[in-house]
């Protein structure tokens, strides 16, 4: 199936993953990890794009952003690609591609999602069984999150805002979030939006985005299947939808 056209619409969160080609390794160290931070935080002021959660992991990129303009998300993602693939081929002498063609994104609603999907992408490394908390992972966002720890890269939003009065008490009331597991539900629902490019929402933001954009923002939904009919082997035989 062919995949939807990407829709960025200034002033709404977007989740973003990025992988590399046939899930080969992207970041081998600390130095790589580094020279990719440093080109995101250069091309996202230059085009007006605020991040507020990320995860760099070992073949793949998380990240939950917010354009201010509708071109601004793909401008950032092509020039930070473009400056770590010639880093990386030069460090490791290689050439050809290192990512798996585009990247992915969906809109998230900030109102009812934004959250949890920070918290799905920062928990990324305890799922994949590299820590135990996410706390221990060095190139995240739950620092900035969590802990009040300031990043260069990190720009809060409004929904993270409205945790507490102070930097300190919202950071406390997000640790707080992770205390459970996140609705396995959820975690389906933030997979499936970002893979397949629709809205993370409930139906009135997705009706909200449809109108924005002209575009579907929901699922297909899978008619009945057609009766089989007979052949001339009295054979029955089957229709794919």
């Amino acid at each position: 199936m062919a995949r939807l056209p990407r829709v960025c619409l200034p002033g709404i969160p977007q989740h973003i993953i990025q992988r590399g080609n046939n899930r080969q390794v992207c970041f081998a160290s600390d130095e790589d990890h580094a020279a990719y931070v440093h080109w995101l935080a250069e091309a996202s002021k230059k085009y007006r794009v605020a991040i507020h959660a990320w995860i760099f992991m070992t073949n793949h990129v998380h990240l939950l952003a917010t354009s201010q303009t509708r071109d601004g998300l793909s401008k950032m993602m092509q020039v930070v690609g473009r400056h770590y693939v010639r880093h990386f081929n030069h460090s490791y002498r290689r050439t050809g591609t290192l990512w798996e063609g585009r990247f992915k994104s969906c809109v998230v609603d900030a109102e009812d999602y934004l959250l949890v999907c920070q918290r799905y992408i920062e928990l990324n490394p305890v799922r994949a069984g590299m820590v135990q908390q996410p706390v221990d992972y060095h190139w995240s966002s739950y620092r900035s999150n969590a802990l009040a720890k300031e990043s260069h890269l990190w720009t809060s939003h409004e929904t993270w805002l409205q945790l507490g009065q102070t930097h300190q008490e919202r950071s406390a009331a997000y640790r707080n979030l992770f205390a459970g597991h996140i609705d396995p539900d959820d975690l389906k629902k933030v997979r499936d939006a970002v893979n397949k490019g629709l809205a993370l929402g409930n139906n009135r933001f997705r009706d909200e985005i449809e109108r924005l954009s002209g575009q579907r923002m929901r699922p297909l939904k899978r008619g009945p299947k057609p009766k089989a009919q007979p052949d001339g082997d009295d054979r029955q035989q089957e229709f794919l939808l």
